[in-house]
């Protein structure tokens, strides 16, 4: 799912080839060193209560979103990775009201797989990341 239109609609495109392919690339390598500490931040967002829909925002540069988890060069990353759920995104109207079911609808196990929300230069969309198996 990515948010592509000024009226917050999402299209149902998460992780194509033609969208993702460049962000998966860039974003995967730095991803395996953080994953296991998103995880755990995920596990986290839904055992307290905060949201079953995490999110946690990439990005190489200042983003004001979410809560900063991991600056560039923590582990030896590239980018920096903020937590943040459902509720804020719709709060901020990234997520429009009208998208919020198609969203939960499109969100994916979040033990298996990591939504992240990508901000690369003009481009912000949603990527579906899976965890690394132990």
């Amino acid at each position: 799912m990515i948010n592509h239109s000024n009226e917050n609609v999402l299209m149902d495109d998460a992780n194509s080839p033609d969208v993702n392919r460049k962000l998966l690339g860039m974003v995967s390598t730095d991803f395996v060193k953080v994953a296991d500490q998103l995880k755990e931040a995920s596990y986290q967002i839904r055992k307290r209560g905060f949201s079953d829909h995490p999110i946690f925002a990439v990005t190489r540069e200042a983003a004001e979103i979410g809560i900063l988890l991991f600056a560039p060069e923590d582990l030896t990353n590239r980018w920096m990775y903020r937590a943040s759920f459902l509720q804020e995104f719709v709060d901020r109207r990234l997520i429009g009201p009208e998208s919020v079911e198609l969203f939960k609808e499109n969100y994916k196990n979040p033990d298996e797989f990591c939504c992240l929300f990508v901000i690369h230069g003009d481009f912000a969309g949603f990527v579906f990341m899976p965890f690394p198996e132990d």
